[in-house]
C-alpha cells in the first residue's frame, strides 16, 4: 500500500505530515478520491497540485451533520472547488423509471447516500453560509451540462441554469485542466474572481442589463422566462448551443436572460494540443484509490484500474450522449509515448495479472482522426461528423490505433489488450477514398476482433427502424448486418467462438410501441437474447432530452412523438424481453391493441 504523502490530503493530520501551513484550494468531491486520470477530481487536483499549490480534497463531506467535513481545512488561500462526480448526481441515485437506486458505484463498498441530490448547490450553499467571502469554483458534468436552462426529468420541469440556483463564483465547463490553469494565473496576477468575467469555458453571472446587442461575437438566446412559457424557444436555444459546444475554434459567447440577471457562457478552449493532453495524463497519479479506504472495494475503480485512455472527445454526436457537449466534438490525442508511458505503469501495478482490460476512450476507435482540410473543420456547424453520412473531409484512418495495438501487444507483460470502450463499426466501415486506408481499416476490424475481444463485443446499434436510427443520429441497422457478417468471418478464420453483444435503448423520441415491436420481431430474427438494453432517460443537455421535454425537433422545429407516460415507455420496453414467459401475454396483448397482430408469430413463435 502506498503511504499517504504520495495522495492529495484529506486530512488535517495528513496536510501537517506534509509540512504545509496553509491550503491554496480545498476541492470538494461527490465522488470517492481515486487518485487516477479517469476520475475528474484527481485531474484537477493533480492540475492545481503541478502549478506549485497546496491542494487538499475533501471526499464525500458528510453534509447532514455539524459540518465538520466543511470546515477542518478552514479557508483556502485562493477558492473552494466543487467537482461534484464523474456522473450527473440524479443519474447516480434514479433509474429511468425515477425509483432510487441502491448503489452507488463510485462510492466505497458501492453503498449509495453518501452524496447529496445535486452536490453542486447543496456544497455550495454550506460553503457560503460558513465562508461568506471565499470564492466558490464549481466544475464536473453536473455543472456542466447544466451551465443554461435544462429540462430536469427527475423533478419533471425546466430549471434555470445551475448557476442561479448555486451560490457559486464562477462554474468551469468542459474538460477543466486549461481554464483552472489560466484562472490560477489571473488569480496570481492579482486579479479578484469576481472581476473575471470573460475567461474561455466558464460560465458566470452578469446583470440582464450587461446583454449585448446580438452579433458574430454574441448569440442571445431566449430568456428562461420565455422558454417557462413556450417550450418552443427552449428547443430553438439548444441549437445554438450544440453548435457552439461543437466549434473547432470558438468564438461566440451565449447569453441567457433569467429575470433581471443573466448568465455569460464564454467561448470553449480549442481542443487540447498533445502536448496539452499528454501534460495531464503525465501527472503523477498513484492510479490507485486512497489509502482510508484500505479494505474497501470501489467498483468504479475495479472496472478502469488496468485501463488506459487514448483520447478525449467524440465526433459522433449521437442525440443521446453528452460526450461532446461535454468534451468536445474534435479529438484531442494522446502521443504514443505518453499512451506506452502509462502501459507500462500499469504493467507494474502489483495486482496485474497480464491483461490490459480497455485500451479505447470516449468511442473506442477515434484515436488521431479528424478533419483532413481544418479550414473547412473551422467553419462547420454539423453535431456529428458521421451522420447522415460520414463526412468526406473526415481522415477515418486506423493506423496509428493499429500502430498503438501492436506496440502494446509487444509488450512481454502484456498477455492481452482488450477493448472495452464502445467501437464505432460504422466508422471502421465507411469509404474513405484511398485503397490504403480502406485495407487498413479493414486490418483494424480483424485485428479487433482477433486479438482484442474477451469473447464478447459490445457495439451500439440503438434500434433498428430507420426514423429512429435518424432522429438518434446513429446509422442504418443495415450496416450491423454488414458488421455481423465481418464479426462472424473473422471468428470462423481465427478458430474463435465469440459473441456480439448490441445496446439498444426503448421509448427514444420518436419510437412508438410499433417501432419497438419490429425491433423484437428483427432481433428475434436474429436469435438475439438482449441484456445491453435501456429504457431512455433525458439528461441534461442532449438532443434526444430537449426533443422529449419540447415535443419539437431543435433543428427542424417539427413536432416529435415521445413516449412521456410511464405506462407507455413500460410497453415500450417490455419488447425487449420478448423470450421472458411471463411477458407473452402482455407482449400479445400490446401487438393486438396496436394492430399488429401480424407480428405475433414472428415474436413469440407459433
Amino acid at each position: 500500500m502506498i503511504a499517504t504523502d504520495r495522495f492529495l490530503p484529506t486530512s488535517v493530520k495528513e496536510m501537517e505530515a506534509l509540512g504545509w501551513d496553509h491550503v491554496d484550494v480545498v476541492l470538494f468531491s461527490g465522488d470517492a478520491y481515486v487518485d487516477h486520470p479517469s476520475f475528474g477530481a484527481a485531474v484537477i487536483g493533480r492540475t492545481l497540485q503541478s502549478l506549485g499549490l497546496n491542494v487538499a480534497i475533501v471526499p464525500q463531506p458528510n453534509w447532514r451533520d455539524d459540518l465538520r467535513d466543511f470546515k477542518k481545512f478552514g479557508a483556502p488561500r485562493l477558492f473552494f472547488a466543487i467537482s461534484p462526480g464523474a456522473m450527473d448526481s440524479m443519474v447516480n441515485h434514479y433509474t429511468a423509471a425515477r425509483r432510487k437506486r441502491h448503489d452507488d458505484a463510485y462510492t466505497p463498498g458501492g453503498r449509495s447516500g453518501a452524496r447529496p441530490d445535486y452536490p453542486t448547490i447543496v456544497y455550495s450553499e454550506i460553503l457560503r453560509r460558513l465562508y461568506p467571502e471565499v470564492p466558490i469554483i464549481a466544475g464536473g458534468i453536473e455543472a456542466s451540462m447544466r451551465r443554461l436552462s435544462h429540462y430536469d426529468y427527475w423533478q419533471d420541469r425546466l430549471r434555470p441554469s445551475i448557476i442561479m440556483d448555486a451560490p457559486v463564483d464562477m462554474i468551469i465547463y468542459g474538460m477543466g485542466e486549461k481554464p483552472i490553469t489560466e484562472l490560477v494565473g489571473q488569480l496570481r496576477a492579482g486579479r479578484k474572481v469576481a472581476d473575471i468575467v470573460d475567461l474561455p469555458q466558464t460560465v458566470v453571472r452578469a446583470r440582464a442589463t450587461d446583454i449585448p446587442a446580438p452579433s458574430d461575437a454574441n448569440i442571445i438566446l431566449n430568456s428562461y422566462e420565455q422558454c417557462l412559457a413556450d417550450k418552443r424557444l427552449q428547443s430553438a436555444n439548444f441549437k445554438h448551443i450544440e453548435q457552439q459546444s461543437n466549434r473547432l475554434t470558438p468564438t461566440t459567447t451565449l447569453w441567457q436572460q433569467h429575470g433581471r440577471r443573466a448568465v455569460r457562457v464564454n467561448p470553449m478552449y480549442p481542443p487540447m494540443t498533445t502536448a496539452e493532453i499528454d501534460a495531464s495524463f503525465d501527472l503523477p497519479y498513484t492510479r490507485l484509490p486512497h489509502p482510508r479506504y484500505r479494505g474497501k472495494t470501489i467498483p468504479a475503480y475495479e472496472m478502469i484500474r488496468h485501463s488506459v485512455c487514448l483520447h478525449r472527445g467524440c465526433f459522433g454526436g449521437c442525440s443521446f450522449c453528452t460526450i461532446s457537449a461535454h468534451q468536445g466534438k474534435f479529438i484531442a490525442s494522446r502521443s504514443p509515448q505518453s499512451i506506452m508511458r502509462e502501459v507500462e505503469a500499469v504493467t507494474r501495478m502489483p495486482d496485474f495479472k497480464g491483461y490490459i482490460s480497455d485500451i479505447g476512450g470516449p468511442s473506442a476507435n477515434m484515436y488521431a482522426m479528424g478533419g483532413k482540410d481544418l479550414a473547412k473543420c473551422a467553419k462547420c456547424l454539423r453535431p456529428s461528423c458521421l451522420h447522415p453520412s460520414p463526412c468526406p473531409n473526415l481522415n477515418n484512418d486506423h493506423r496509428p490505433l493499429l500502430e498503438i495495438y501492436k506496440r502494446v501487444n509487444a509488450l512481454p507483460e502484456v498477455k492481452k489488450a482488450f477493448v472495452g470502450s464502445g467501437v464505432r463499426y460504422d466508422l471502421a466501415m465507411a469509404p474513405s477514398g484511398s485503397a490504403k486506408i480502406d485495407a487498413a481499416n479493414r486490418d483494424y476490424v480483424d485485428e479487433l476482433i482477433a486479438n482484442h475481444v474477451s469473447g464478447r463485443l459490445k457495439v451500439a446499434p440503438e434500434h433498428t427502424e430507420p426514423h429512429v436510427l435518424d432522429l438518434m443520429r446513429k446509422p442504418s441497422f443495415d450496416l450491423f448486418y454488414q458488421f455481423r457478417d465481418r464479426f462472424n468471418d473473422s471468428n470462423r478464420r481465427h478458430g474463435l467462438r465469440q459473441q456480439l453483444i448490441p445496446y439498444f435503448i426503448s421509448s427514444h423520441p420518436g419510437c412508438r410501441e410499433a417501432d419497438m415491436a419490429q425491433l423484437a420481431a428483427t432481433t428475434r430474427r436474429l436469435d438475439m437474447h438482449l441484456e445491453q438494453v435501456q429504457d431512455f432517460t433525458p439528461t441534461p443537455m442532449t438532443l434526444s432530452t430537449e426533443i422529449y421535454y419540447t415535443g419539437y425537433h431543435p433543428y427542424t422545429g417539427k413536432r416529435v412523438y415521445c413516449a412521456t407516460d410511464p405506462k407507455a415507455k413500460e410497453a415500450q420496453r417490455a419488447f425487449f424481453f420478448w423470450y421472458d414467459p411471463q411477458r407473452r401475454p402482455g407482449i400479445t396483448a400490446s401487438l393486438r391493441r396496436i394492430g399488429r397482430p401480424d407480428l405475433i408469430p414472428q415474436i413469440l413463435g407459433r
